[in-house]
């Protein structure tokens, strides 16, 4: 199965809720790893925390993270 990037999170925290709300609307996202080093941050990179879902799933998956990441944010669009 070939998984596809849809949203960046700004922490793994924030990755993790997004991948339970998805999942809660019937996707299927990837499982992030837990690990990392103690005092880094942001392992992932400036863009965030990766979340993926199967390539058939990338449409629809795409703008509900969107709007879930809006609504953690605590903007409107």
């Amino acid at each position: 199965m070939t998984y596809q990037i849809i949203a960046q999170a700004k922490n793994a925290s924030q990755a993790r809720a997004l991948a339970v709300a998805l999942r809660a609307y019937g996707f299927h996202p990837l499982e992030q790893n837990e690990g990392g080093l103690p005092g880094v941050p942001n392992l992932f990179g400036p863009e965030g925390v990766p979340v993926q879902v199967p390539e058939e799933e990338a449409a629809d998956a795409t703008d509900l993270a969107a709007e879930l990441l809006r609504e953690m944010a605590g903007t409107d669009p």
